[in-house]
C-alpha cells in the first residue's frame, strides 16, 4: 500500500487547478440517468430543474462546512479522522465501516450497473425466465430486492467489479491513467449531449413547458406534499453531486488555502450546477415528461441513451453508450482504488478485519482489502436496482454529512484556539441549515419507506459489535 501521509503533500495547486479538481471529483454517472426518476417524482420539467439547483445549493453549504475541517486537519485523512476528533473514535469508525457496508461499496455497485446498462446497447444481455426475475427476497413500499431481475446486466456489473479489483491488486499505475481518461471523457460526453440535444432539430421548447400526464394531482397536492416530493427528487440528484465530501482532501495541497479553498469549492460547485442544468435542459428539450416517466418505470434504460437515440438514431445511442462505458469504467476503477485504502488503514489500526491490513509484498497494494470490497460490492450489485442502491447510499452518507456540519460547531466549542486557515462562510447559519436539511432528508426517507431507511441504519450500526470486539482484542 502506498504511503498516504498527507503531511508530506506540497501546496502546488492554484485556484484554477483547484476548481478543475472540484469539478472532476463530482461529475459521474448520475448525470446521465437521474433525470428520469426525478421527472417521475415531480412531473414537471421546471420542477426537475429547480431540484437540481436546490440540491447544488445545499451541497455548497455542506462543502463550506467540510472545508473548515479540512483546513484544520489537512493531514488527517478526511471524514474518518474528522468525525473521530469531533465526536470520538466510535463515530469515526462508524463512518469508515459505513463506507464499506453502504456508501463506497454501493457506489461501486451502482456505477458498475450503469456500465452494464450501457453495455446492453451494444450486446443485448440475457434475461432469466419471468418467474425467476420476479423472485423477491424483500419488498418495501418503494423498492424490492430481486436478485435475478436483469440478471445479465448484473453479471456484467459483477464481472467489471472483479476485473478492476484484479487490476488494482496488480498495481495503481493503470488506475491513474484510467482516471485521467475518465475525466476528459465525461466532459466531452456531456458537451456532446448538450450540443446534439439543442442542434439536432428533434427537440421542442414545448417539452420544457409540458408536464407529465396527471400533473399535479397524481404527483402532489398542497405545499407539504410538494415539499415531500421535492426532497425525494433532490435525493436523486444528490447522487450526481456525490463525492463533494472528499474535496476536503485537497486542502493541504492548495496555495493560500484561506482564500483559494473556499473559492475553489464554491466556483467548482457552481460550475457543476451549470453543467447539470445544461445537460438536463437538453434531456427535457428532446424527451417529453411522459417519456421520462416511462423510462424511469422501465428501470434498465438510461435517459441519455434514449435522448441521443431519438436525436441521432442508432449512431447517437451508440456514441453516448460508448462514452458512458468509458466514463463508468473509469469511475468504478477510481472508487475501487480509493475506498479500499480506508479499510486497509482501519485494519492496521485494529478497527477492521485484521486480514484487510495485509499489503501485497510484490505489488504494494491492499490486496485483501480489495477482495473484501469486491465480495460485498458484488452482493449489493446483485441485490437491487441502480436507484435502490443510490438511494441507500445517499441516506447513509447524509447521516455523516450532517454530523460533519454539526461537528464544526462542536469543534468551535472544543477547540476554540486551534488555528483555522478557513472558517465556514455564514457560520453558524450555514451548518445549522445544512444539518436541518440532512434531518429533513432522513425524516422523509423514513416516511417514504421505513424499511429502506431502517436497512440503511442497520448497515451503519452493524459495525458496533465488531468495533467493541476489536477494541477488547487490542486491550
Amino acid at each position: 500500500m502506498t504511503d498516504n501521509k498527507q503531511g508530506h503533500l506540497v501546496q502546488t495547486f492554484g485556484l484554477g487547478m483547484a476548481i478543475m479538481l472540484v469539478i472532476s471529483n463530482i461529475i459521474g454517472s448520475g448525470v446521465f440517468k437521474k433525470v428520469a426518476p426525478m421527472t417521475a417524482s415531480l412531473g414537471s420539467p421546471g420542477m426537475v430543474l429547480l431540484a437540481w439547483v436546490l440540491a447544488g445549493l445545499i451541497t455548497i453549504f455542506g462543502v463550506l462546512c467540510a472545508a473548515e475541517a479540512a483546513s484544520m486537519f489537512p493531514e488527517s485523512g478526511g471524514p474518518y479522522a474528522w468525525l473521530g476528533k469531533m465526536f470520538g473514535p466510535v463515530v469515526g469508525f462508524s463512518y469508515g465501516w459505513s463506507c464499506f457496508t453502504v456508501i463506497q461499496s454501493a457506489a461501486i455497485a451502482s456505477i458498475a450497473v450503469v456500465f452494464a446498462q450501457a453495455f446492453d446497447t451494444f450486446v443485448p444481455l440475457f434475461h432469466l425466465p419471468e418467474n425467476w426475475e420476479n423472485f423477491t427476497i424483500l419488498e418495501t413500499a418503494t423498492d424490492s430486492i430481486r436478485p435475478f431481475k436483469d440478471f445479465g446486466a448484473k453479471c456484467v456489473a459483477v464481472g467489471l467489479i472483479w476485473l478492476l479489483t484484479a487490476v488494482n491488486i496488480r498495481g495503481a499505475a493503470f488506475g491513474a491513467s484510467v482516471s485521467r481518461l475518465f475525466t476528459g471523457t465525461i466532459v466531452v460526453a456531456i458537451l456532446f449531449v448538450v450540443a446534439v440535444g439543442f442542434l439536432s432539430g428533434q427537440g421542442s421548447s414545448t417539452n420544457l413547458q409540458t408536464p407529465a400526464t396527471g400533473y399535479p394531482d397524481t404527483f402532489f397536492t398542497g405545499f407539504s406534499a410538494f415539499a415531500l416530493v421535492m426532497v425525494l427528487a433532490m435525493r436523486d440528484s444528490f447522487w450526481a453531486y456525490e463525492g463533494w465530501i472528499s474535496l476536503g482532501y485537497i486542502g493541504g495541497e492548495i496555495k493560500n488555502p484561506t482564500r483559494n479553498l473556499p473559492l475553489a469549492l464554491i466556483f467548482g460547485i457552481l460550475g457543476v450546477i451549470g453543467i447539470y442544468l445544461l445537460v438536463n435542459l437538453a434531456y427535457l428539450f428532446v424527451l417529453p415528461a411522459d417519456d421520462l416517466v416511462r423510462i424511469s418505470q422501465e428501470g434498465n434504460t438510461i435517459a441519455a441513451v434514449e435522448m441521443m437515440g431519438r436525436a441521432m438514431g442508432s449512431i447517437g445511442a451508440g456514441l453516448i453508450s460508448g462514452f458512458i462505458l468509458i466514463s463508468t469504467f473509469g469511475c468504478t476503477n477510481t472508487t475501487i482504488l480509493s475506498a479500499s485504502r480506508i479499510y486497509c488503514a482501519m485494519a492496521q489500526k485494529g478497527e477492521f478485519f485484521r486480514a484487510a491490513g495485509y499489503v501485497h509484498p510484490n505489488y504494494n497494494t491492499p490486496s485483501v482489502s480489495l477482495l473484501f470490497q469486491a465480495v460485498w460490492a458484488s452482493v449489493l450489485a446483485l441485490s437491487g436496482s441502480f436507484d435502490f442502491l443510490t438511494n441507500l447510499l445517499v441516506f447513509a452518507a447524509f447521516v455523516f454529512y450532517g454530523l460533519v456540519a454539526a461537528g464544526i460547531v462542536v469543534l468551535r466549542i472544543k477547540m476554540p484556539d486551534v488555528h483555522r486557515p478557513y472558517k465556514t462562510l455564514g457560520y453558524p447559519v450555514v451548518p445549522i441549515v445544512f444539518v436541518a436539511f440532512c434531518l429533513a432528508l432522513l425524516g422523509v426517507a423514513f416516511y417514504e419507506s421505513w424499511q429502506n431507511a431502517l436497512l440503511g441504519l442497520l448497515l451503519i450500526l452493524s459495525g458496533l459489535p465488531f468495533y467493541y470486539f476489536w477494541k477488547k482484542e487490542k486491550a
